[in-house]
């Protein structure tokens, strides 16, 4: 695929036309290693009426819940062929997505992470979404957070639907706290508002478990150890790429702030220096740290494992900015199809109504729902922890925009290996920003491939 050029739309067209014509003829080459559902996804017809292809990217939790909300699709709409396709997270699911779109078989409905909707927008690989068709369905604009609706907004139109706010958040072990003297009269946590408290409060909880004070993943994978990075440089200010990722804009003296202070933790042995994603977990559900930094995701695991924890928001330490986390968002968008009778439009927009209006569940799962007539019930209120943290859906830090950027991409493989080498203590701060800047000009001076 060439590199779409603003104000030339017909650039690329014919390498586009070639790319869908082979994605036609050897889309089961091309996908050989999915799934016979992926395969039939591709090649089956969509013009049989009442059919609704979704793919979707959920695995473990998500993925069970994800099931559990479409069997209770299934059973009020038993007139539409519903055929659900679970690809592989991060690069290989949107590659995919694009290919089949490109080739003219795409899902009615996919998932998208809204940092990497944007990217398809601008290939023209999704669908822009009526305003009228929208609120038909009662899936108007102010059915949604504000921060999240407009975030995925393109030049002001909509082209995704947001499920959730999933942020970067802060797991800890009630018992440990307790010991500690980390919880207030009412049980809930000592605010941590500053670097000193917050190494306070992990210098407590170690002298509680004899192991840790918390834990954060900083090897094998690169996600985790950029978002504790960007929840913190982001309440500094900072900023890593602008111009649509063509300009790398780093702060080295906020940036070696916060690698620094990350630093410090490892270093004095309040945080592991080596834990993978797994490892982490572990640590944290056996009781060796009394606090754990993921998304919130993770809950699931922890009720299963019968862990003692609570959540909350992830702290607020750098106090001369506004209150910043880490985070993106699961949407819903509409593949550009060649099939576009209204029927099928209504049909999907059905579906993605009938999904929302099971945010329960969803949220059941520590996703913080977008849904606001769910959001702002009481019944999410009382919807514990998970109402904590609910303030970080209209905080969040969303990666900023470049082709080769949000969750899953190059530009967190570049920037969290660069992080999680200094909090494994394998780099120092400056080497480190050093490395990110080198490799992501690398990437700023390369032509997107879309």
């Amino acid at each position: 695929m060439t590199m779409h050029v603003p104000g030339t739309p017909h650039a690329g067209l014919s390498r586009r036309r070639l790319l869908g014509g082979l994605a036609a003829a050897a889309g089961a080459g091309v996908l050989s290693g999915c799934s016979s559902d992926v395969l039939s996804g591709l090649t089956a017809s969509r013009e049989e009426a009442g059919t609704l292809a979704y793919w979707n990217l959920f695995g473990g939790g998500d993925g069970v819940r994800m099931q559990q909300m479409l069997d209770t699709y299934q059973r009020n709409h038993a007139q539409v062929a519903l055929s659900a396709t679970t690809l592989a997270w991060g690069n290989p699911y949107y590659t995919k997505l694009s290919l089949a779109t490109i080739g003219d078989k795409p899902p009615d409905v996919a998932i998208s992470h809204l940092t990497r909707m944007k990217n398809m927008v601008e290939a023209g690989l999704l669908q822009e979404l009526d305003p009228a068709a929208l609120a038909r369905h009662g899936l108007a604009a102010d059915r949604f957070t504000p921060r999240t609706w407009e975030a995925g907004l393109v030049d002001g139109r909509a082209y995704s639907i947001p499920l959730d706010t999933h942020p970067f958040v802060m797991f800890y072990n009630t018992d440990v706290c307790e010991k500690a003297g980390l919880l207030g009269a009412d049980g809930t946590l000592t605010p941590l508002d500053s670097p000193a408290s917050f190494t306070d409060a992990m210098r407590r909880a170690k002298q509680v478990t004899g192991a840790y004070g918390g834990v954060v993943a900083s090897i094998s994978e690169t996600s985790t150890p950029w978002r504790i990075f960007q929840s913190l440089y982001s309440q500094l200010g900072g900023q890593v790429i602008s111009d649509q990722g063509r300009e790398v804009v780093i702060d080295d003296a906020k940036a070696t702030e916060v690698l620094t202070f990350l630093r410090s933790l490892t270093n004095d042995g309040l945080f592991p220096a080596v834990a993978d994603y797994q490892g982490s977990i572990a640590m944290f559900a056996e009781g060796q740290a009394g606090f754990y930094f993921q998304g919130e995701w993770e809950i699931s695991t922890f009720q299963t494992a019968k862990t003692p924890f609570s959540m909350t928001l992830f702290p607020h330490l750098y106090r001369e900015g506004p209150y910043a986390v880490q985070a993106d968002s699961h949407t819903f968008v509409l593949p550009r199809h060649p099939d576009t009778s209204p029927e099928r439009l209504d049909r999907a927009l059905e579906f993605v109504a009938s999904m929302l209006g099971q945010s329960r569940t969803w949220a059941e799962g520590g996703h913080v729902p977008s849904y606001r007539p769910f959001l702002e019930s009481a019944e999410f209120r009382d919807l514990k922890p998970q109402s904590n943290y609910a303030a970080a859906a209209e905080a969040a830090a969303y990666d900023a925009e470049a082709w080769y950027s949000g969750s899953g991409s190059n530009f967190e493989i570049v920037t969290g290996s660069a992080i999680g080498a200094v909090i494994a203590g394998q780099s120092t701060p400056a080497a480190a920003v050093a490395r990110m800047r080198s490799a992501l000009r690398d990437l700023a001076r390369t032509p997107s491939p879309i």
